[in-house]
């Protein structure tokens, strides 16, 4: 999907507000919000292909689409990011409809569907028919088709490896994916320490190419983890509480 992009003088038109609305002093903060605001003009995470020919139908969507999001997700759940094989295989991977309230054709096409660890789909599944509202109306939920997530609204501490929210809609995708249950963080505390121990060259040991041939045997496993996320800014944008009520 094509996303909307600023031109020249969209860019300098921003820069220069936000460089007016606040001080030198104040610059961190100003520079956060910039970056908030320029990275909804970034290409989203996931490049989606085009999908299966004909109509999908609820018999058999799973089968027609599952090979295309496998291909268009790498693999990866599309909420959590964790790989097919450290999720227990294609058996514990569903085709999730990202919204699920659309009806007819709508419900089942190509551009409505994501792959997802059963964890994921079933999280999303149970809580999506509550409305979840603020002031401002309904907060949807994150389309990494559409937009980016990692990065901008989700980051990674870097002691704890939970996930943490900056936006309302960030927050509202790990409450409601639950993206900090302890499977998750657990494999992105293993990742981050892998790849630590290996730029201190920790992992070398024995032989040249006995240790050559190590590293990349490990590489392989933990390329299958869930990538690595950016570590949250040092002066986050505030927000306020979600208000919601699930029964």
């Amino acid at each position: 999907m094509i996303c909307n992009r600023l031109d020249g003088n969209d860019t300098r038109r921003h820069l220069a507000s936000f460089w007016r609305n606040g001080s030198r002093a104040n610059l961190g903060a100003n520079f956060w919000r910039f970056f908030v605001v320029m990275s909804s003009f970034s290409a989203p995470r996931i490049k989606r292909g085009s999908g299966p020919e004909g109509k999908l139908k609820e018999s058999n969507v799973r089968d027609r689409a599952l090979p295309y999001l496998l291909r268009d997700f790498e693999e990866r759940c599309a909420y959590s990011m964790r790989h097919v094989e450290n999720s227990g295989g294609i058996r514990q991977m569903d085709v999730d409809h990202f919204d699920p309230t659309l009806k007819g054709s709508a419900r089942n096409s190509y551009r409505n569907l994501m792959l997802a660890t059963h964890h994921c789909n079933l999280k999303k599944g149970a809580i999506w028919t509550k409305p979840v509202a603020d002031e401002a109306g309904p907060i949807k939920l994150l389309n990494p088709c559409e937009e980016q997530d990692y990065g901008k609204h989700l980051f990674e501490d870097p002691v704890t490896h939970e996930l943490i929210a900056v936006t309302e809609r960030g927050r509202l995708q790990i409450d409601i994916m639950d993206l900090n249950h302890d499977t998750f963080v657990r494999e992105r505390r293993e990742r981050a320490d892998y790849f630590a121990a290996r730029k201190s060259a920790a992992l070398v040991t024995g032989s040249f190419s006995e240790t050559i041939s190590a590293l990349r045997a490990a590489d392989a496993v933990y390329a299958r983890c869930i990538r690595e996320i950016p570590p949250p800014p040092e002066r986050p944008m505030p927000f306020r509480p979600l208000l919601r009520s699930v029964e």
